[in-house]
């Protein structure tokens, strides 16, 4: 009897200190999502707080919105163009500071600071970089390339790629450090026993410390993945989706449709949806790829 109280009373404990999360997690996470759901099948209109329901009229709209696809290719575009080079100039930076024994933390800061800047004033500082008459149009002048007339974000091929060039610079330094913190848990017995075999330092990062850390690379991939489908903010301060729609992405259609306009709420919420559905096929794929490399 007394242990069946004592265990009550440990219960009771926990779930009193899982309270504050349990509470925010319903107000702010679940309960969000079942009215988002609810509103997209709705043409709610924000100013009188008035809901009609339409059924699935914002989904069938969806596949009849250029906007919408124009949004999605830039999407895709973004993440598939931005991923491989983020994973691979992160790995190279890291295998660099592996190497490296003097300065290591400084090199390992000024690497992640990008990460850690506000993400609005580096994409100002980069507005005035891609601008006609910024510092990367004038160095390309010096030696005798001619940038794009009207700046770089104002030329529809180049917009969405300056963009892309920003945001890998921005997240190298992140997955840089995860993958370092990796490698240093590589057993120094697997090299040891390489260089006696005479292996290669190149032919050593393939065989051992790619597989070693493959599933951070995998938890990084995961990760850069939902960022990347997310990408919203430097679209916001740098372009608003333009020029002619070249920059617009999933998450700007959403907050342009849901707060740009009086009676697209619901439609905003459709598109919301599916980006969710999306980011959650990729995230099961990835992460059975994780599982399978654990």
């Amino acid at each position: 009897m007394t242990g069946t109280i004592a265990k009550r009373k440990r219960n009771g404990e926990i779930w009193l200190l899982l309270s504050p999360w349990i509470i925010t997690l319903v107000l702010f996470w679940s309960w969000p999502l079942v009215e988002a759901l609810y509103l997209s099948f709705t043409k709610y209109y924000t100013l009188t707080n008035k809901t009609v329901w339409i059924g699935f009229a914002n989904y069938e709209k969806l596949l009849r919105d250029p906007a919408f696809w124009q949004a999605s290719l830039n999407t895709f575009v973004f993440v598939i163009g931005t991923i491989p080079f983020t994973m691979v100039f992160a790995l190279f930076f890291a295998a660099l500071l592996t190497r490296i024994e003097r300065f290591q933390h400084f090199y390992r800061s000024a690497l992640f600071l990008p990460s850690v800047t506000s993400l609005v004033v580096i994409a100002l500082i980069y507005t005035n970089l891609y601008a006609s008459g910024g510092y990367i149009n004038l160095l390309l002048k010096m030696v005798g390339i001619f940038g794009p007339k009207n700046g770089w974000l104002l030329t529809p091929s180049l917009a969405l790629p300056a963009i892309m060039a920003m945001d890998i610079w921005i997240s190298i330094g992140y997955y840089a450090v995860l993958f370092l913190a990796a490698m240093q848990n590589v057993p120094k017995d697997f090299y040891e026993v390489a260089e006696l075999e005479g292996t290669s330092k190149w032919n050593q990062f393939f065989t051992i410390t790619l597989p070693v850390i493959q599933p951070t690379l995998l938890f990084a991939l995961v990760l850069n993945t939902i960022k990347s489908f997310q990408v919203f903010t430097e679209i916001y301060v740098m372009t608003r989706g333009g020029p002619l729609g070249r920059t617009s992405t999933l998450v700007y259609q959403v907050y342009s449709k849901a707060f740009e306009s009086a009676d697209t709420m619901g439609y905003a919420c459709a598109i919301a949806y599916v980006l969710f559905f999306v980011i959650a096929l990729f995230s099961v794929v990835e992460n059975k790829l994780i599982n399978r490399a654990d």
